[in-house]
């Protein structure tokens, strides 16, 4: 069980974006394009996404290199919060 997370490596410093969806009504507006908030590693755009109110993070996305298994190309915002859990973890 616990075994894939402890042979699983995840490179924080690897590059990555975070992303913003426009909104209305605190949607997704899925007629429009998200837009780059933030560039740096994926420690740095997981800690821009949790400083983000609760509410809000929905409307966005970390775009990063793939590293299977943990990590996809966009994460979605309940991913980033697992990464971020496990980034604290280790």
């Amino acid at each position: 069980m616990g075994g894939v997370v402890a042979e699983s490596k995840v490179d924080f410093g690897a590059l990555a974006v975070l992303h913003k969806w426009p909104s209305l009504a605190n949607q997704r507006r899925p007629d429009r394009a998200s837009y780059q908030v933030s560039e740096g590693t994926l420690d740095a755009c997981i800690s821009a996404f949790m400083e983000k109110p609760a509410a809000t993070r929905h409307l966005y996305e970390i775009r990063t290199a793939p590293q299977p298994p943990l990590v996809t190309e966009i994460l979605s915002p309940e991913h980033v919060t697992e990464l971020a859990r496990l980034r604290e973890f280790l």
